[in-house]
């Protein structure tokens, strides 16, 4: 298959998605074509600074975060009183 017969393809199964499937699409996409400049991002930061990022997330996924409404509430009312 040539490039122009690959594009025909991937435009056609594009062009009859739903909208929830395209923007899910579209999502993938771009994370695949950002996902160079994220890892150049990535070996950018610190040892220190990944370590922290990845505890952040298995935090996150041990459900022992806060909530945005939380962490808002919290500081509105220690910086409004």
């Amino acid at each position: 298959m040539n490039i122009a017969e690959l594009k025909l393809k991937f435009f056609r199964q594009i062009d009859g998605l739903d909208k929830h499937k395209l923007e899910e699409a579209y999502g993938v996409l771009l994370n695949y074509i950002n996902s160079k400049d994220d890892l150049d991002e990535w070996n950018n930061l610190t040892v220190e600074q990944q370590k922290g990022i990845i505890d952040s997330v298995e935090q996150l996924e041990d459900n022992q975060g806060i909530s945005h409404k939380n962490v808002m509430n919290k500081y509105k009312n220690k910086y409004n009183a």
